[in-house]
């Protein structure tokens, strides 16, 4: 295809956030939520595939993250100021309705979304999550679990500082895409789990690297230490917590969050049935935690496939 993507800035409650988009949108409109250590470039196969099928493809930068601005207090910031934002981008892009696509941390806003605004979300697919009301907890996981680590003030600050941006995302990419759960020794940090000599999945090319390089060094890591690791989630107020819409979620069977007890038992459970009716899950074989971009092909596929039916 011709086309190429865009990137505007919309003022959304007083914030100038970065939008990456593309299509026309002739078949409806998708909205991408990243997670971390991810932005908008994380959905780039996506949303060309999506302008080709005939939808609008929307990406922004979530608050702090790549080429959007970060909140001025870090104290304020909320997991209902994401849902807020997210709002008041459809509205200012005139869009009435959309699919949502979400994957890590950005499933929490998606999910508030379809649950408080139903009738903006035609469905919703997720990456590596099931739909969820509530948080799962961490139970069972030792103190040197990466997220215990980075929840502490001060202390991701000072792991992340020995080290330039593009080490920073060489090293994220290279842990959270094992099947193994990253999980520092005594004595011993986050960071230090990768050498520099260690091999980067060659699914992420020097390119795509100096791509999110150069928008770490714009944004640096500080918000996104705070969300999602150090926000903590106030109840959303919502009628009954059950999707009415259909839901789909894509797992790579590699994900290392599989290996989270609470998430297995959950996923196997009848709560999910329960608030999620109409969902179905698949799994890709050997896919990782970054699957959309580690198998692009076969996520294009089933993600238009989902979206096309509803």
């Amino acid at each position: 295809m011709n086309q190429e993507i865009e990137h505007s800035y919309l003022l959304i409650r007083g914030l100038k956030l970065h939008i990456a988009h593309i299509g026309k949108g002739e078949t409806g409109a998708l909205l991408f939520i990243h997670g971390f250590p991810e932005v908008w470039y994380s959905w780039r196969h996506q949303m060309v595939a999506a302008a080709a099928a005939g939808f609008r493809a929307i990406a922004p930068d979530l608050p702090g993250y790549g080429l959007s601005e970060p909140p001025i207090d870090l104290a304020q910031v909320s997991w209902e100021g994401l849902t807020k934002d997210l709002l008041a981008i459809l509205d200012s892009l005139s869009t009435s309705k959309v699919f949502l696509v979400a994957k890590d941390f950005g499933v929490k806003p998606a999910f508030d979304l379809a649950l408080c605004h139903p009738d903006r979300v035609c469905s919703v697919v997720t990456f590596g999550v099931p739909p969820l009301v509530e948080s799962l907890g961490f139970s069972g996981l030792p103190e040197g679990f990466y997220i215990y680590r980075w929840r502490e003030p001060g202390r991701a600050e000072a792991d992340f500082g020995r080290f330039d941006a593009r080490r920073i995302m060489r090293t994220l990419y290279i842990l959270i895409s094992k099947s193994d759960v990253p999980i520092a020794k005594q004595g011993q940090e986050i960071m230090d789990l990768a050498e520099e000599s260690t091999q980067i999945p060659d699914w992420i090319t020097e390119e795509d690297l100096s791509a999110y390089t150069t928008l770490y060094e714009k944004s640096g890591f500080i918000t996104a230490l705070q969300i999602p690791y150090r926000t903590k989630p106030s109840k959303t107020e919502y009628g009954k917590p059950r999707f009415e819409m259909p839901m789909f979620v894509i797992m790579g069977d590699k994900d290392y969050i599989l290996k989270f007890p609470a998430l297995k038992d959950y996923i196997d459970s009848q709560k999910l049935k329960d608030i999620a009716p109409d969902h179905e899950i698949t799994y890709i074989p050997e896919g990782s935690h970054f699957v959309q971009e580690q198998f692009p092909g076969i996520v294009n596929k089933l993600m238009i496939d989902f979206v096309s039916k509803h």
